[in-house]
């Protein structure tokens, strides 16, 4: 009888090795980008919705304004996004693209098919990973 406490049986193990696998995958594609992976997620987020602000881009992303404003610096130094304080609230933040960080989207196209076919799983796989895998995360969040 087990106690519950070998690799095999967690759920956090497989969870963590996956991601780290996939980010390993991912790093070459992104470097081509000049983006590394967190970078991405913020580019694919204002790719969706251009214009956002730095609270809005956080909870779209689930990140703190700590772990987000030095991606965005970064970002901003690559000339991919701008910066604005808001001219109501000096508190307030706005992201914009730049036309440089629209144009890298193009040659980011290819990597979702890419990746797909590298994990090996049907649509249907991925659309119920995903989906589990959103389950998770908001049962976990809402502990």
């Amino acid at each position: 009888m087990t106690d519950g406490l070998t690799l095999d049986e967690q759920l956090c193990f497989p969870l963590y090795a996956a991601s780290r696998a996939m980010t390993a995958v991912y790093r070459p594609k992104l470097e081509r980008l000049g983006l590394t992976y967190p970078q991405y997620l913020v580019m694919l987020a204002l790719w969706e919705h251009d214009e956002r602000t730095v609270g809005e881009l956080g909870k779209a992303l689930e990140l703190d304004s700590g772990t987000l404003s030095p991606l965005l610096k970064r970002l901003e130094a690559t000339g991919y996004l701008e910066r604005r304080r808001a001219a109501d609230d000096e508190r307030r933040v706005h992201i914009a693209l730049t036309e440089r960080g629209r144009a890298v989207r193009a040659q980011a196209c290819s990597i979702p098919a890419e990746m797909a076919e590298i994990a090996g799983l049907s649509a249907e796989e991925v659309t119920a990973l995903r989906a589990l895998l959103r389950k998770l995360t908001t049962t976990l969040a809402e502990k």
